[in-house]
């Protein structure tokens, strides 16, 4: 009998990962998509970071690793916090993951029991509220708006709040809005929290690095509160090192001991080599990452200015991250041919069907009137999508 257990019944697959493979099956047939539905840069890995890749090999780094990390890895993690975030985490407030998503669900897993309560901020990225399925937690999902830039306020952060509330998610830089928290607006959120000291903070920063807004602020900065957040970050988005796997979280030691107990189950320590590589990007040259930000910005202008031009799509100015999210609920209801769109779903299939250009349904997110477009692309291909996109978007009556 085919049966697979009731947790994996219950788990959603990952539309982004979905829609990114029917691109490519489209693709493999040979048609020219321009897929905007991807999350990760179209840059490749700086050169000093394969080296030590290279060099850990031929030094024969290739036994298994220790389960929370190499200490060079942990302690240099530990000073670019101090340095750049002054955040004091010892190394051994540190553990090292299969990248960030890793670290995200081994935090979840770690402090969330049947029934307790996860705030989640909508719109969210798509596996925050499937790993808390998965710890069998209860997603409270609080929904904010294009008009306040997708951003949550104390107030409506209180009003979510009850005694079963056990965790709070919030990603800064976003994904999928490139909404960006103010120093002022994370300490709005923080003095909510300094009032409930049940609560965790889960703070994805994985975005960090990749900011329009100046200077990153991380929500682990307000004393108050301290040890009761668990920031996430890894080398993927800033060092366009996705598929070198490699996350780390910083946190309370009692968290990150059950982290690395948990860990020490599942996979044990991440790849040797690629923990040598990232010690390479974690201590070296921040050039290439301060380059990428700079051309991701010219992008999300020039993205921005071209979806001026296609009436009926509300915008708002993202401030980090590579992704737009407008709201796209006027052509709800509009048909072609024979098809009518009635949702978020329906338009972004119409939009790979028409404009031959891939992108992500906002109900993937919890926020079903948006489309997430990424821009980590060229500017020519960008040019080409949204030209794409407003011609096949005039097709519908």
């Amino acid at each position: 009998m085919e049966k697979v257990s009731k947790r994996i019944a219950a788990l959603a697959d990952s539309q982004t990962l979905a829609m990114n493979q029917k691109s490519k099956d489209l693709e493999a047939q040979g048609i020219d998509i321009i897929n905007l539905s991807v999350g990760e840069p179209d840059f490749f890995t700086p050169d000093h970071v394969k080296e030590a890749a290279k060099k850990a090999i031929d030094d024969n780094f290739t036994f298994y690793s220790p389960v929370p990390g190499y200490p060079d890895l942990r302690k240099a993690i530990s000073a670019k916090l101090k340095e750049e975030n002054n955040l004091n985490y010892s190394s051994a407030q540190v553990i090292v993951s299969n990248g960030a998503k890793h670290s995200l669900a081994n935090a979840i897993m770690s402090i969330i029991d049947p029934g307790d309560e996860v705030i989640v901020l909508a719109p969210y990225w798509v596996s925050y509220v499937e790993l808390v399925k998965l710890a069998e937690g209860k997603n409270v999902v609080v929904e904010t708006s294009l008009e306040s830039d997708f951003k949550v306020t104390p107030e409506q952060l209180e009003k979510a709040i009850t005694p079963k509330t056990r965790a709070l998610l919030i990603c800064s830089p976003s994904n999928p809005t490139g909404g960006v928290y103010s120093r002022e607006e994370l300490e709005g959120i923080a003095r909510v929290i300094e009032k409930h000291p049940n609560i965790i903070v889960i703070s994805d920063e994985i975005y960090e690095y990749i900011n329009f807004s100046g200077k990153h602020e991380s929500i682990a900065q307000f004393d108050f509160i301290f040890d009761r957040v668990v920031l996430i970050n890894g080398v993927s988005k800033g060092f366009s090192m996705t598929g070198w796997r490699i996350g780390y979280m910083a946190g309370p030691s009692w968290i990150v001991n059950a982290c690395n107990k948990l860990q020490g189950q599942y996979t044990s320590g991440p790849s040797s080599i690629a923990q040598k590589a990232a010690v390479a990007a974690i201590t070296g040259d921040k050039s290439f990452a301060k380059e990428m930000n700079a051309a991701f910005k010219r992008r999300r202008d020039l993205v921005i200015s071209l979806m001026k031009d296609i009436p009926g799509m509300k915008i708002n100015i993202p401030q980090g991250a590579f992704y737009v999210f407008p709201d796209m609920s006027y052509f709800f209801g509009k048909s072609y041919q024979d098809k009518t769109i009635a949702n978020s779903d329906d338009l972004s299939l119409f939009l790979l069907e028409h404009a031959h250009v891939a992108s992500v349904s906002g109900d993937a997110f919890g926020a079903p009137d948006c489309i997430r477009f990424s821009y980590a692309t060229s500017d020519e291909k960008l040019k080409d999508a949204f030209q794409r996109v407003k011609s096949a978007l005039e097709l519908l009556r």
